[in-house]
């Protein structure tokens, strides 16, 4: 053993940086358009289940493209996968700018073949949107699985709530940049200046990344603690087996379906905060353009507390003698008792918009630390040569989930808004936000009571 005094190491948290800055993007790219929708759909004539539909593009694009993004993470690598997912959503996201001449491209197309055509705006944004979302998919296996290579099982939350609250500063930064960029220069340059942005991660990530077995810049002593989860000077065996596993034959273990029955539920509520939040200021409240930029700022700002604690937060019951996967699953279900303050939004908000604003950061900083946490289930659970797939399948699931919440938002609201009532529509969508992760928590914990990890794939 090393004396305490002895240095491990920190190149695992460059890698953690790396991931940061990609998310970041990620979320950056992805919230445009939630950002814009307000004034995008005075332009365009979109009702609310038109943008719903807009936004369920994406998401099923994306619930599909991450089955097949995290079979694709663990054939081609870390370091490849990552250029190629980041190069495809950048060039997606600037093809938003072009979404009136692709539309009016497909529906020429169309009409050769003799199929009926659909709103321009709409059928461009359709498909860049599934642009966008099949690059996108592939951020998160990539993520997870690089954090497996690099950091110890007890350190893999905390690294996984540490990248991941780049989605928060993302949705921070969007709010700030987006609306004044499109009133000064146009919606497209928006969308053209944020997309670009990714192609400035990949450079630092090819001369960066290498899988530590082969990382230059990490000590010996570092990938040591990396892959023995201790302090040790003996040498580790790096080699693991890498044959291709089957979905089929994931999908016969408990510890899968709880995981994928965890996203379902949940996925869902953050796509709705993150789609649909600019529109229900709009709506509730008469805030347009840069109006929304400091309240969505504050409110993902109070995001980030919840990915970065929430991740350290199972340190609590790990330290106190539980192992990972159960105390992982203590302080889920603490965390998942928080997105009840959501039920308050709508009975407060005519106090002030910073009443259903803050309310909705309880919920949406509870979300961040629950993702945090249920992704790192998954490498509790799985050897690593499985995460990018279950990752995957799991992902593929909250996509599906997500479709499912726009979907039927964009009809609750276009219904009560009908009935000069659309305030009704939130409090329904606000209800389901509320309730969502302690019903996944109590299914998840039914599959799996206790800690146990796939040893025979």
């Amino acid at each position: 053993m090393l004396h305490k005094n002895d240095v491990i190491g920190k190149y695992r948290w460059t890698i953690c940086g790396l991931l940061f800055f990609a998310t970041t993007v990620n979320y950056l790219d992805r919230q445009v358009l939630s950002l814009l929708a307000p004034s995008l759909s005075k332009e365009f004539h979109w009702s609310n289940s038109d943008y719903a539909n807009i936004t369920a593009i994406f998401q099923f694009i994306y619930a599909i493209s991450m089955l097949f993004a995290g079979r694709l993470i663990d054939k081609v690598g870390t370091k490849i996968g990552y250029i190629l997912a980041i190069a495809i959503w950048s060039i997606g996201a600037i093809m938003h700018a072009y979404a009136i001449p692709i539309g009016t491209t497909y529906n020429t197309v169309m009409a050769w073949a003799g199929i009926a055509a659909v709103p321009v705006s709409i059928a461009g944004f359709m498909i860049s949107r599934s642009f966008l979302a099949f690059g996108e998919a592939g951020n998160f296996p990539a993520a997870i699985k690089a954090i497996a290579d690099y950091f110890p099982k007890k350190e893999r939350a905390l690294a996984t709530g540490i990248f991941n609250s780049g989605s928060n500063v993302g949705a921070i930064l969007a709010p700030l940049t987006v609306p004044w960029i499109a009133v000064n220069w146009g919606w497209g340059t928006a969308f053209i200046i944020i997309g670009a942005i990714g192609f400035i991660w990949m450079f630092f990530w090819y001369f960066l990344y290498e899988k530590p077995e082969k990382q230059k810049r990490l000590s010996r002593t570092e990938l040591n603690y990396i892959l023995d989860g201790e302090i040790i000077l003996k040498p580790v065996e790096t080699s693991v087996s890498e044959e291709k596993i089957s979905w089929i034959k994931l999908l016969k273990y408990k510890q899968t379906w709880a995981f994928v029955i965890g996203k379902f539920l949940t996925d869902g509520i953050w796509w709705f905060f993150l789609f649909w939040l600019p529109k229900y200021l709009e709506v509730q409240f008469g805030l347009t353009n840069t109006d929304i930029a400091f309240p969505l700022s504050v409110l993902y700002s109070m995001t980030m507390v919840g990915s970065i604690y929430g991740g350290y937060f199972p340190m609590y019951f790990i330290k106190r003698g539980y192992n990972a996967y159960e105390g992982r699953m203590k302080a889920m279900l603490i965390i998942a008792l928080f997105p009840l303050a959501v039920l308050l939004a709508q009975p407060l908000g005519h106090i002030s918009y910073w009443i259903p604003v803050l309310l909705i950061g309880v919920g949406a900083s509870a979300h961040q630390a629950w993702s945090a946490n249920i992704f790192t289930t998954v490498s509790d659970m799985f050897p690593k040569k499985a995460i990018g797939s279950v990752i995957g399948i799991g992902g593929m699931a909250g996509g599906i989930g997500g479709v499912l919440v726009s979907k039927l938002g964009g009809r609750l609201f276009d219904y009560y808004e009908a009935l000069g009532h659309v305030q009704t529509g939130y409090t329904i969508m606000f209800v389901l936000c509320a309730l969502a992760y302690l019903l996944a928590w109590f299914i998840m914990k039914l599959l799996v009571p206790k800690y146990s990890c796939i040893s025979d794939l």
